[in-house]
């Protein structure tokens, strides 16, 4: 049983993974319950990623009979990175490149994670990552407008918020989420160009308020960046 941890912004995920299966999934919001947690559930290997916590003093208190892993940019990975300035490339990121190749091996992908930023992740079918584009997500884009402006409200997101909005909060939503998807199709459609054969993957939590309305097909991976640490650790299982 491998299990991976992927320290969040704002949540911790943690995967159970028989093989690459995925047999079960929680989600914390405490370090205490993470710690918790871990240290009564047995593992026969496991990696950690985090972009706001101590890796290490996660991992210390993990109960493992194998491997223990820290992602970051020089571990060894399934795929080659070719990115200008690799101290500064998130873990986050990194697992998804992974998980996409492990998803579609020999295949060009691009992956869209919508979360609090919106991550592409450029892969070629040669397995390179390169690097992708940031951008604000969705609810960093309605917090800025309200912060920043000295009237305007503080909007939530809505699923199809039309093009047109007839009151202030319904123009913040039309900006911020058609806004948003035409960034995602435009995008696709930019990437598509350079490689006509692309696989779309779109994942993270905002991603159900577009994934029905991208004009190219996708395929959506709630747990990409899961099965990326999945795929790193069996990576390191198998050497």
């Amino acid at each position: 049983m491998n299990v991976t941890v992927d320290i969040g912004n704002t949540f911790t995920k943690v995967g159970i993974f028989e093989g690459t299966h995925l047999v079960h999934k929680e989600v914390f919001r405490s370090m205490a319950d993470l710690r918790d947690y871990l240290g009564r559930t047995p593992a026969d290997h496991i990696i950690v990623s985090s972009v706001s916590g101590d890796p290490y003093d996660v991992l210390n208190g993990a109960v493992v009979k194998g491997k223990k892993l820290v992602l970051h940019h020089q571990l060894r990975l399934p795929i080659k990175i070719n990115y200008a300035t690799p101290t500064t490339l998130g873990v986050d990121r990194i697992a998804a490149a992974c998980g996409a190749q492990s998803l579609y091996p020999g295949q060009a992908c691009l992956v869209v994670d919508i979360g609090t930023c919106i991550n592409y992740e450029f892969i070629d079918a040669a397995g390179t990552y390169s690097g992708g584009a940031i951008s604000p997500g969705v609810q960093l884009r309605f917090e800025s407008m309200h912060s920043f402006t000295s009237r305007l409200p503080l909007a939530t997101a809505v699923e199809n918020a039309p093009l047109t909005g007839d009151s202030t909060l319904g123009c913040l939503q039309s900006g911020v989420m058609n806004g948003i998807l035409e960034e995602i199709n435009g995008m696709m459609d930019r990437y598509a160009e350079i490689t006509p054969q692309l696989r779309v993957i779109l994942c993270g939590g905002d991603s159900r308020f577009f994934e029905k309305h991208c004009k190219r097909p996708i395929f959506v991976a709630p747990d990409l960046v899961l099965t990326g640490l999945n795929s790193i650790l069996r990576y390191h299982e198998a050497s």
